[in-house]
């Protein structure tokens, strides 16, 4: 069953004789899911009223466990962004009491980030929506096809990762 990356592959195949095109049907693939997926997560996280770098903040302080603290270094890290961009997250989800800072260290000089009850309670509501509605996406394959597709994508995020240098870490 053809689609219209196959036909993409086979028209550059027919003007470019001798390029390689093999990965079309890989990358345009992945880079169209991931289009449709990322489109389908805004207007999802959009009806849930959070916004992907709130869930994403929130996400990574529930995911560190009890209790639920990082410095800031160590969410800009977990989360691919650079300090100020978690300077600024922490800052409005300070603001809708969602995350609280406080000092830290001998001197008073850091900081810790904690997940606030609040913030705890809308993450656990959203991501538990937010995964419900994505498991719906994945209808279409069973859960062995599950299974070897997120095995392939993890050899193949392994290798990028190395080659390239950022394995794209985020999420709920």
């Amino acid at each position: 069953m053809d689609d219209d990356v196959d036909a993409i592959a086979r028209a550059w195949a027919r003007e470019r004789p001798g390029t390689p095109v093999g990965s079309i049907g890989v990358i345009t693939r992945i880079w169209r899911i991931g289009k449709i997926l990322n489109d389908e997560r805004r207007r999802t996280l959009n009806r849930l009223g959070i916004d992907a770098a709130t869930l994403d903040l929130l996400s990574t302080l529930r995911r560190a466990g009890r209790p639920y603290t990082l410095a800031p270094g160590e969410l800009a890290r977990l989360s691919l962004v650079s300090a100020g961009a978690i300077s600024q997250r922490v800052a409005r989800a300070e603001q809708s009491g969602l995350v609280c800072r406080k000092k830290a260290g001998p001197d008073g000089r850091g900081v810790l980030v904690t997940l606030t009850t609040a913030g705890h309670r809308l993450l656990d509501r959203s991501v538990d929506a937010l995964l419900t509605h994505e498991e719906g996406l994945l209808d279409a394959l069973s859960a062995d096809q599950r299974d070897q597709v997120s095995d392939l994508l993890r050899v193949l995020l392994a290798d990028l990762t190395e080659r390239v240098g950022t394995d794209g870490r985020s999420g709920p």
